[in-house]
């Protein structure tokens, strides 16, 4: 393959879409429509990017420079046709020799080994260009590809064919890959004269037909690749297809699915072999899946790692980590910072944030763990809060080793529990236990009046009491019965 340029054409505005978010940034399966075009071109070996951007390019370009540092970004200030954005890129100084393969940043089931099929064909033929079609049952609204022996003779659109001309089944993509100095002689001589006073790319194959030219097509086996979105239905509907493409790849490579129709995972998932995904699952982002680990059934977990033979079930899980053999569900929620360790367990109705479980300690019921850590062996009770918020500032708790802690406690950060100690039920733990300790906390209940006012001065706390009292109702807006 000789240096490969490709132009991705970025700059419309996808008004049918009727959002604010510019439609190349529109996502399925987890990355932006341009961001699978470019993993694409990627992928097919170019030595160069060009993207061209336009509407909203103050959103699009650096969402591009993100993904793709080393693009050139060209700017197309005013939208007047598809050979005119082109010219613009080759303005930019960034299109030499070689080929010139031309795309566009919405069409996300493009694969880059299409692309390099596309590419190899075309050079081995030494054409000036190479359109990408497919065939379709019904090509209504497309340009058809017009054949003779020698190859292609032109393109015509499906306004201005005719009866015989529209039962072609052979279509135009619209990505074409050009010689590089066919492409830069052509571009000044393609004109507006049409309805739009647009200069459109298609008109090259024109002239290189009647330049006498080598032009053909190279048909896709799978057509789907060259579709684009235009509005949330669109959309929608090349999300499911590239979604099946994934999940059969990844049946295909050893992971079994028990469900596909209801499984979504998306482009930058990793899954090992021997995987189990069940029903109602959803896998997002950078989410990893070690082997024999099981997830599901009704699990949607975001940027996770889970580890070898860990099981996790019912689970909302973000960037958070499960150790290998671990166990969690049902319907637990992980948020940023969980680290649940190897044979640990985050059992059913939990919820833990910041907070690091090490090996087989276990938070098995109804809980809340914020910014902690648990260490290895530890039980914590049924119930259990750690109370890391005073209303200001969060506060950490750490919890020793083999720790077992009765239901219902309280642990008030900042405090420690030492190793191989233990809490009563009920208890408020507000003061450091010593190891091997047991703590218990009892007695009637004692009120301070005036606390937030004291305290918390200047918070919606302290304005919400100081409004309750003066307006001389005592509980929550309910008079009191004192006396009656």
């Amino acid at each position: 393959m000789s240096e490969l340029t490709v132009i991705v054409l970025a700059a419309g505005g996808g008004t049918r879409m009727k959002s604010k978010t510019p439609k190349m940034l529109h996502q399925i399966a987890g990355r932006s429509l341009v961001g699978h075009v470019l993993a694409a071109v990627s992928e097919a070996g170019a030595s160069r990017v060009v993207a061209v951007v336009g509407h909203q390019r103050e959103l699009v370009e650096p969402h591009i420079a993100e993904i793709l540092p080393e693009a050139v970004i060209a700017v197309q200030t005013e939208q007047l046709g598809t050979a005119h954005a082109v010219r613009v890129a080759v303005e930019a100084g960034a299109v030499s020799g070689g080929t010139v393969l031309v795309t566009y940043g919405d069409t996300p089931l493009l694969r880059g080994e299409s692309l390099r099929a596309l590419v190899a064909d075309h050079e081995a033929a030494g054409r000036a260009a190479t359109i990408l079609s497919g065939i379709v049952p019904e090509p209504f609204g497309y340009g058809r590809i017009l054949r003779d022996g020698a190859g292609v003779r032109g393109i015509v659109e499906e306004k201005d064919a005719t009866d015989e001309q529209r039962a072609i089944t052979e279509i135009n993509s619209g990505i074409i890959a050009f010689d590089g100095g066919f492409l830069a002689g052509v571009l000044p001589r393609i004109g507006n004269d049409n309805a739009k006073k647009e200069f459109y790319l298609t008109d090259a194959i024109a002239l290189a037909v009647a330049d006498g030219l080598g032009v053909d097509a190279f048909v896709l086996d799978d057509v789907s690749e060259a579709e684009g979105a235009n509005d949330r239905a669109q959309l929608a509907a090349l999300g499911k297809i590239l979604n099946e493409r994934i999940v059969t790849r990844w049946m295909k490579d050893g992971v079994t699915v028990m469900d596909p129709a209801t499984t979504w995972i998306d482009a930058d998932v990793e899954l090992a072999p021997d995987v189990t995904i069940l029903p109602g699952t959803q896998l997002i982002g950078a989410t990893r899946i070690d082997e024999d680990a099981v997830v599901g059934p009704d699990c949607t977990l975001k940027d996770t790692e889970v580890g070898h033979g860990a099981r996790v079930v019912r689970t909302q899980a973000e960037l958070a980590v499960v150790g290998p053999g671990a166990n969690v569900g049902p319907f637990s929620y992980l948020r940023p910072g969980t680290v649940l360790g190897e044979e640990g367990k985050i059992g059913g109705f939990v919820e833990v944030k910041n907070s690091r479980i090490d090996a087989g300690a276990k938070v098995p019921h109804l809980s809340y763990v914020g910014d902690a850590t648990i260490g290895e062996g530890t039980n914590i009770g049924a119930g259990t809060i750690f109370a890391n918020y005073d209303g200001v500032n969060k506060h950490k708790t750490r919890i020793g080793r083999h720790v077992k802690s009765g239901s219902g406690v309280t642990f008030v950060a900042p405090v420690v529990v030492g190793d191989g100690a233990s809490t009563g039920g009920e208890a408020l733990i507000r003061e450091d236990v010593p190891p091997g300790a047991l703590a218990v906390s009892a007695g009637q209940q004692r009120i301070i009046e005036g606390w937030a006012l004291a305290k918390r001065a200047g918070t919606p706390q302290a304005a919400a009491a100081e409004e309750a009292l003066e307006s001389g109702v005592p509980i929550l807006g309910e008079p009191s019965t004192t006396g009656e």
